[in-house]
């Protein structure tokens, strides 16, 4: 047997006998020839079988090998321009490791359901290996970004006695008999390890008991949460557009594969240029009121206001300066005007919604004490995050960063179910 060789690779061995180990997509012939599509995890190849001189073995006829059997194929490598590796195989043998029949997913059209139910396969499909490779990119853009810039990656629990968030949407866990929660967010412990390293950041799961059934919402996501000590609002943004802008120019020089397989139009992705246009609050009513969409100064955006506001610029918009008391409890009022905070959503164009929550932190412990008991919080259960205030605080800043949804915007998707291997939703937890 010829040494193992990728799809990838093939077209730097044009020429030489190679044995490709993968599963079939496509079966057909022609006459005395067959044609045998494989794929491998790196990419698709054809094969070529001309007339009886391939030898196959693990059944007994060709017929046998059905949609996405593996195979070990060993063959030549000749040059073919029309092939979308450039390159196509010519069979000399090929060993059958397990036939598969009947194989649920078919060209034919198939309803969510049935693909969700069966999206241990249905991430076989071109179109769902390029949304993860395409994910795979990202995330590696996102810690090349922040590891270049000094960010220290450290990790908070995922196991929690307090929520971060809102109080409704947590999903409750009994700790050994005491209630604890999964978390909403790492952003508490992330200003504790600030305070200890600086600039640090941290990616993980979290949990939201949304019940919500819209194409952004899931309740298992990954998010990014990047904080930084000695750093105030406005600093803040800056760290956000420039890591937004730098995952565009990544995706746009690694993903073209992908972007590509996907039919995702480049020129919103070519628009993600720095600096970001910045709208307040206050600001955003006004435009909403000139669409035709008023809402009442205190009211939270929905996501129909926020597609009406991104769909007014052609790259992403901040929107900053929201009512204090639609925003968690440890957001910095702004000083000149405490009723508005010193926070910003930014909101991507087409409709994808918001991508990045972010805001400075309340440094002061009075304020912090004030604001945590206007939301109902007991200050005990919070001693050692109030102990960050007594003891060498310091202005600080972060954001959150949603990877599902930027997956989304970025590949031109219609749902983030489609973005993570194994969605949880609503009315799924399952396979």
């Amino acid at each position: 047997m010829a040494e193992p060789c990728t799809v990838r690779d093939l077209a730097a061995r044009i020429g030489q006998t190679v044995t490709i180990r993968g599963w079939l997509t496509h079966y057909r012939s022609s006459g005395r020839i067959r044609f045998l599509v494989l794929r491998d995890g790196t990419g698709v190849v054809q094969t070529v079988v001309k007339a009886e001189a391939a030898e196959l073995a693990g059944v007994e006829s060709w017929e046998q090998i059905g949609q996405e059997s593996s195979l070990i194929v060993t063959g030549q490598v000749h040059r073919d321009a029309r092939a979308p590796v450039g390159v196509e195989v010519e069979v000399r043998a090929v060993q059958v490791l397990a036939a598969t029949h009947e194989y649920p997913i078919t060209p034919k059209e198939h309803g969510v359901d049935f693909l969700m139910d069966h999206r241990h396969l249905w991430i076989r499909s071109p179109r769902q290996a390029a949304i993860l490779r395409l994910r795979s990119i990202i995330v590696q853009a996102i810690r090349g970004f922040l590891d270049s810039h000094g960010f220290v990656v450290a990790d908070p629990p995922i196991i929690t006695p307090t929520p971060a968030e809102g109080s409704t949407t947590l999903f409750a866990i009994d700790y050994f008999g005491e209630p604890a929660y999964l978390s909403q967010s790492g952003q508490l412990y992330m200003e504790a390890l600030a305070l200890a390293l600086g600039r640090v950041y941290s990616f993980g799961p979290t949990f939201r008991a949304e019940k919500s059934k819209t194409r952004r919402h899931l309740t298992e996501f990954w998010m990014i949460e990047p904080e930084m000590a000695f750093c105030e609002f406005e600093e803040n943004l800056v760290w956000q557009e420039q890591l937004v802008e730098h995952i565009a120019q990544q995706v746009l020089l690694r993903a073209l594969g992908e972007l590509n397989a996907l039919q995702r139009p480049l020129a919103p992705l070519e628009n993600i240029r720095t600096p970001f246009p910045r709208i307040t609050y206050d600001e955003a009513l006004v435009r909403l009121a000139q669409l035709g969409m008023p809402i009442a100064w205190g009211e939270d955006l929905g996501a129909p206001h926020e597609t009406a506001l991104a769909n007014q610029f052609d790259c992403p918009v901040f929107v900053t300066h929201f009512p204090t008391h639609l925003k968690a409890f440890y957001m910095q009022p702004e000083p000149t005007r405490p009723e508005v905070v010193r926070a910003a959503d930014l909101l991507a164009p087409e409709g994808y919604g918001e991508i990045i929550g972010g805001s400075q932190r309340i440094h002061d412990l009075s304020l912090l004490e004030s604001r945590m008991a206007e939301h109902g919080l007991d200050a005990s259960s919070y001693a050692w995050y109030l102990d960050l205030r007594r003891y060498g605080t310091v202005p600080h800043s972060g954001f959150g960063l949603g990877l599902e949804r930027l997956v989304a915007w970025f590949g031109g998707l219609d749902h983030v179910r489609e973005t993570t291997p194994f969605a949880r939703t609503l009315n799924r937890v399952w396979p």
